[in-house]
């Protein structure tokens, strides 16, 4: 399954973007308050050559857009929209051109630690009243900017309207990059939920508001394994009418799939946009267009349907068919003209009237990909010239290799002819191909493999007739965890020069289609899996079209995938496994308690992980708390308790959720504890050897005491460290200390055995060893100690497992904890204390625990009253963990901790 989201997936189809001048980041001042509180931060103005120059004395006259970078991104990737935006600015002579500004957010790691994304949100709110400064008293000054935001950037422009000052009419249009809207990829704070709560529920209670804001979400397919695209789709209830979510396999003239940082340099998809940016623009007021109407028909002109013509605010409703051309009527329900050095023009003609009864569809296709129109509806039915008709090229759509329109007679009623036209070609060879047909010969059932088939068995259609188009409905496809493997076989009748055949995966209920070119005949495979499961209130089915040459036969075979199917588990939940293992631990580490409660002595972690760590033990309990949640009167006790909504149930709510996947991940986890244990405990015996080596303890010292007044001093000391830097840099230090502790232990440990089995040997025995060096060390021992007994030696080992176990779970704690520490290092020149800091209280409560456990052995612990309680308390720790834990990594932490105040307990009660 991982190797499935990091290395299956189509090729990187995007070209490119390059500068044809050197680019240069202008630094705009700002004012004195601004930069004194954001030091971090700064604001650049995007150039090129003559342009750059031109723009020092920042006299701008263009229209702004405020470029804002994503997690650890830089403010130079505004580049590729920067340059091509000129370079399209000088194709209009710069009747008008675009200023493309950045912010330098100082590559801040945003999509982990979250306490730092208020304070960006403000930052772009000064931004916005400084660029719009710069045009004051300019002739069609500005009065919004228009903003594009890549990933956690995108987030940050949405904030925006959640600050209290902040103008909503100062955005007019925003235009995100593989943003995850709805959720967090990872939330291992509780700023970055806090955060991602306040910015959702916002536009949607204010959706009303909004209207006048355009939004488009951009994602970039299964190429980007960072942030799946079922992230980037704007909340369903938020600006209805006014947002757009699309993926850009589905982007017309793109096609293609981007990784995460090749959506802002993908030229095709830059084209797309930068078109769009122009098409946007208001004549009159030189700015981008205040008529939300027409925004969203540009963005979907250029996003979603795009039918091979230049975008035409209100086009024409009746054109007229002038010229010299020779009206032909073809009277035939199919029809194939080609074009070649024809020396005429000529309208060819196709009467409505004898096909209305037999068929229900007409499909005409052009593979002439040029923008004129070329496709008319005629209403004149007395002569067989039209000189008056309407224009239904609008009606196209634009595919890689050709242009297609189908046109449903029953919407047509008063359409006399269809009528296509062919220009006196220059130089082009194209084909025109029309045809009429009933839409149930063309529509074909595929009912989709069961999930558990396991690809061993397949779902088969065989398509006999030559028409030009099929429709292929895949039945009940309509899940996330559903993959399929889909090939399609060309076969034709004779050897000849075909054009190629173009596949589309079409999902109506979002825009996710992903479109295939293949040649012909051919075999071709196509991967079918979904980012958006199918909502509750939509009926349509997915549907594979087929654009074929009409002498072919296509037989089409369907397989279930199960490396795909396990592919998407870890794309919709490999976030949520940090839980299922510490859960596992913290299973094993309950199990540990409770044999050394019963036989006086800890268990390996990896025998009691088997026994201990069941899924059945935990998934249970949550399944039944999720279903009651259904009922009102057990939802309004809960809420009464002011406890939090179980994960499973806000993941179901989302359609990202179904029964198996959390006995997959549980299984997943167990193993991943496993080779975690295994690893801990191997290099623990390496460093040890390594440490035995270069020190050579002859004893195993023994402290009774578990607090003295140096360890207070220590832990006074780092907890002063976590108050006034970063807690997560006190925590790290005490997890090196207690790694150090843990790697001399063994040591020791191998000293005392040796002593030991030195004290019981034979005389003969000794003189055999004597040989192999081992006199000295017997005699050195034998001089400082006494023969310790088998208690003695069975508890150190046991105290050493108990260690390894609670440096297992503290490792997880560090590691989820790291990325705040990685953020204050970055930014330790602008402040010493990390503020927001989401570790601080804990790091405190840590430190103080651990300082005492790393001290403490299995024998103060199986003594203690509280043992019982401790050895129980961790499975419903890790029943609680999985419940609250999947979609907020943070509170691991939190169940994590708590165990191990029940074990300081122990110790000292």
């Amino acid at each position: 399954g991982v190797r499935d989201v990091l290395l299956v997936y189509e090729e990187n189809r995007c070209s490119m973007t390059y500068m044809y001048e050197y680019p240069e980041y202008l630094k705009i001042k700002l004012p004195k308050k601004t930069a004194r509180r954001y030091p971090a931060y700064e604001l650049y103005l995007y150039g090129e050559g003559n342009y750059a120059e031109e723009n020092k004395n920042l006299l701008l006259t263009g229209i702004p857009v405020l470029f804002l970078p994503g997690n650890a991104g830089s403010y130079k990737q505004v580049r590729s929209l920067g340059s091509i935006a000129l370079r399209k600015a000088e194709d209009v002579d710069f009747k008008y051109h675009f200023n493309f500004f950045s912010v330098n957010f100082n590559e801040e790691l945003v999509a982990l630690y979250g306490g730092s994304l208020q304070r960006q949100t403000k930052f772009v709110h000064e931004c916005i009243k400084v660029i719009l400064k710069l045009y004051r008293d300019r002739d069609y000054a500005p009065t919004s900017v228009a903003i594009v935001g890549h990933s956690m950037g995108g987030l940050v422009a949405r904030a925006l309207l959640t600050l209290k000052n902040f103008k909503p009419e100062l955005i007019n249009l925003l235009i995100t990059q593989a943003t995850p809207h709805v959720a967090p990829v990872m939330s291992l704070d509780e700023y970055l939920a806090d955060f991602y709560a306040a910015v959702n529920n916002h536009w949607i209670l204010k959706a009303q508001d909004l209207r006048n804001l355009t939004t488009l979400s951009v994602a970039g397919g299964f190429r980007d394994y960072q942030v799946r695209s079922g992230l980037t789709f704007l909340p369903r209830l938020s600006q209805q009418g006014s947002a757009l979510s699309v993926v850009s396999s589905a982007v017309p003239r793109v096609w293609a799939s981007t990784d995460h940082l090749s959506i802002v340099w993908c030229k095709e998809l830059i084209l797309a946009t930068i078109r769009a940016f122009f098409d946007l623009i208001d004549e009159n007021t030189r700015q981008i267009t205040e008529n939300p109407k027409k925004r969203m028909s540009v963005l979907n002109h250029h996003f979603v349907r795009h039918p091979a013509k230049i975008f035409e605010e209100n086009p024409d409703a009746v054109t007229e068919l002038t010229g010299p051309f020779l009206w032909i009527t073809v009277k035939a329900s199919k029809w194939t003209y080609s074009v070649y050095n024809d020396s005429d023009g000529k309208y060819f003609t196709f009467p409505l009237a004898s096909h209305r009864k037999s068929y229900s569809h007409v499909y005409c296709e052009n593979s002439m990909l040029d923008t004129g129109s070329w496709i008319y509806g005629c209403m004149d039915t007395k002569s067989s010239m039209c000189l008056n008709a309407t224009d239904l090229s609008w009606r196209a759509e634009l595919l890689p290799t050709t242009k297609v329109v189908i046109l449903k007679l029953q919407d047509y009623p008063f359409l006399s002819n269809i009528v296509i036209a062919v220009p006196p070609p220059v130089g082009n060879k194209y084909t025109l191909e029309c045809e009429f047909f009933r839409a149930d010969s063309r529509t074909v059932e595929l009912p989709v493999t069961h999930l558990f088939s396991f690809g061993f068995s397949s779902s088969k259609v065989l398509l006999n007739s030559s028409g030009l188009l099929y429709n292929v409905q895949l039945q009940h496809f309509n899940q996330i965890y559903q993959a399929f493997k889909i090939y399609i076989q060309s076969h034709c009748q004779a050897l000849k020069e075909r054009k190629p055949s173009v596949y589309r995966l079409h999902v109506p209920w979002s825009h996710e289609d992903s479109v295939t070119v293949a040649k012909v005949p051919s075999l071709t495979e196509i991967s079918a899996k979904l980012h958006i499961a199918q909502p509750q209130n939509d009926s349509r089915f997915s549907e594979l079209n087929i654009y074929s040459s009409s002498d072919c036969q296509y037989e089409v075979i369907l397989k279930t995938s199960l490396l795909q199917v396990l592919g998407q588990i870890v794309r919709f939940h490999a976030g949520a496994l940090p839980v299922y293992v510490v859960s596992n631990i913290l299973l094993t580490y309950g199990g540990q308690l409770s044999t050394l409660m019963s036989t006086g002595q800890c268990s390996d972690f990896s025998l009691e992980l088997v026994r201990t760590a069941k899924p059945y033990k935990v998934e249970p309990l949550i399944s039944i708390v999720e279903f009651l949640q259904g009922f009102n009167w057990f939802r309004e006790i809960w809420e009464s308790l002011s406890l939090p909504e179980v994960d499973a149930a806000v993941l179901s709510s989302q359609d990202a959720w179904f029964p198996l996947v959390s006995l997959i991940l549980f299984l997943f986890g167990t193993g991943i504890a496993y080779c975690s244990g295994v690893f801990f405990s191997t290099s623990l015996r390496l460093f040890s050897s390594l440490w035995l080596t270069l020190i050579r303890p002859t004893i195993l010292q023994k402290d009774n005491k578990l607090i003295t007044p140096r360890r207070l001093c220590r832990v006074l000391s780092l907890a002063l460290v976590s108050w006034t830097t970063c807690g997560a840099f006190a925590v790290f230090i005490i997890y090196l200390q207690y790694l150090f502790k843990d790697m001399s232990m063994p040591s020791h440990m191998t000293v005392v055995v040796t002593v030991q089995s030195h004290c019981c040997m034979s005389l003969s025995e000794v003189h055999a060893r004597r040989e192999f060096g081992n006199q000295s060390l017997m005699q050195s021992a034998s001089k400082t100690t006494e023969p310790l007994s088998n208690t003695t030696i069975a508890e150190a080992i046991s105290s050493l497992k108990m260690h390894v176990t609670v440096l297992n779970l503290f490792t997880w704690i560090v590691l989820l904890n790291l990325p705040s520490l990685i953020y204050w290092l970055k930014n330790l020149r602008y402040n010493v204390r990390l503020d927001p800091d989401p570790c601080r209280s804990t790091a405190i409560i840590l430190v103080c625990i651990l300082e005492i456990l790393m001290n403490s052995s299995t024998s103060e612990v199986k003594s203690s009253k509280l043992l019982k309680i401790a050895a129980k308390v961790p499975l419903p720790l890790s029943v609680a963990m999985l419940a609250f834990g999947r979609m907020h990594l943070y509170r691991v932490s939190h169940f994590v901790t708590f165990s191990f105040v029940l074990h300081v307990l122990c110790c000292i009660v």
